[in-house]
């Protein structure tokens, strides 16, 4: 008996208490966690990231061989755009992405959200084998993403009742379905392209409302973001992100400047500006893509640059004011 007792003692003797066991762990728990974040930190800087820069919104409409308003593109000037935005380490995101702050992309990239209003058949048709059309909008898109890997062909259609000009329903579900397998996003753009200026509650909400439940019905998918016809907002903005048929998360405007970065505490999401496609002449020497493309490469300090990781928040300590209070468990200042 007393040898198993010695032997009790000495055995206890070696042996650690659970509680010495647990604030080990949590401290080797501690360690790794600080030395994690200093890693991702230290990336952070390496890349000059800053994600509560701006973003460009970009706005387009036709894409047609003769442009007859500066609201058309050719096909050789929006793959003009497009190589541009590859040369300057942008990356499509949707514009639902956006608005939910999932930007996804590689570390020192930049994201760029490219909108199509107005649903026209120079965006997206079909052909009989159901590819799309050579030199449609969706078919450059895919044809730039072929010639440069790991740039993804993003965009985020406006859909009004036009539908790319199908009008019987199993042409309009083709079109709509054919943008969701491959990634595109389906936004709203009212069933009439009606400016939502001094219209009632009650109009607003039929524009809207009767156009998302066409599209739910054609492509089991509601949309998460408008974009308001001639960039105007109704009375109350908000009658534009919430009604009885829809629950908007972002509402896109029509013009002029980068938006703000959904993490920022300048970011309204009822009223997300665009910038209109179009080279520097008359209002858009100042005003469309290519001025503002200049001004943001000019000025990489006030552009959107990713850490390269979709659950940190990143930027340089002396923008720490800017940063919205609701990502604060999300921030990485450097």
């Amino acid at each position: 008996m007393g040898l198993l007792a010695a032997a009790a003692i000495l055995t206890g003797c070696d042996s650690q208490p659970a509680t010495v066991k647990m604030a080990d762990t949590k401290a080797d728990a501690a360690a790794k966690l600080k030395a994690s974040r200093a890693a991702k930190v230290k990336a952070a800087a390496k890349v000059k990231a800053n994600e509560l820069g701006q973003i460009p919104v970009l706005m387009f409409h036709r894409i047609v061989p003769k442009p007859a308003t500066t609201d058309d593109r050719s096909p050789e000037q929006f793959r003009a755009d497009l190589e541009r935005l590859v040369r300057e380490d942008y990356v499509p995101i949707t514009a639902a992405e956006m608005v939910a702050g999932k930007i996804d992309i590689p570390a020192g990239k930049h994201p760029v959200v490219l909108t199509f209003d107005d649903s026209s058949p120079s965006q997206l048709t079909l052909n009989e084998m159901g590819v799309p059309q050579k030199d449609t909008a969706v078919a450059i898109l895919k044809e730039v993403a072929a010639k440069h890997p790991g740039w993804r062909p993003a965009a985020t259609f406006y859909v009004t009742r036009d539908m790319f000009g199908k009008t019987v329903r199993e042409e309009q579900a083709q079109a709509l379905l054919w943008l969701k397998d491959n990634g595109f996003e389906i936004g709203n753009h009212t069933r009439d392209h009606l400016n939502l200026r001094g219209r009632s509650q009650k109009e607003v909400e039929e524009q809207i409302g009767t156009i998302a439940k066409q599209i739910s019905s054609l492509s089991y998918t509601n949309p998460t973001t408008i974009a308001l016809p001639y960039g105007n907002q109704p009375r109350h903005k908000d009658w534009a992100m919430k009604g009885k048929l829809y629950n908007h998360k972002g509402a896109f405007l029509a013009g002029y400047t980068p938006a703000p970065a959904p993490f920022s505490k300048s970011f309204d999401a009822a009223g997300i500006p665009r910038i209109k496609a179009m080279e520097k002449k008359g209002d858009c020497a100042q005003f469309c893509s290519a001025a503002w493309l200049d001004w943001l490469k000019n000025n990489p300090d006030m552009r959107y640059t990713s850490d390269g990781d979709v659950r940190t928040v990143a930027y340089p300590k002396y923008k720490n004011p800017y940063l919205r209070k609701s990502f604060a468990t999300w921030s990485l200042p450097y």
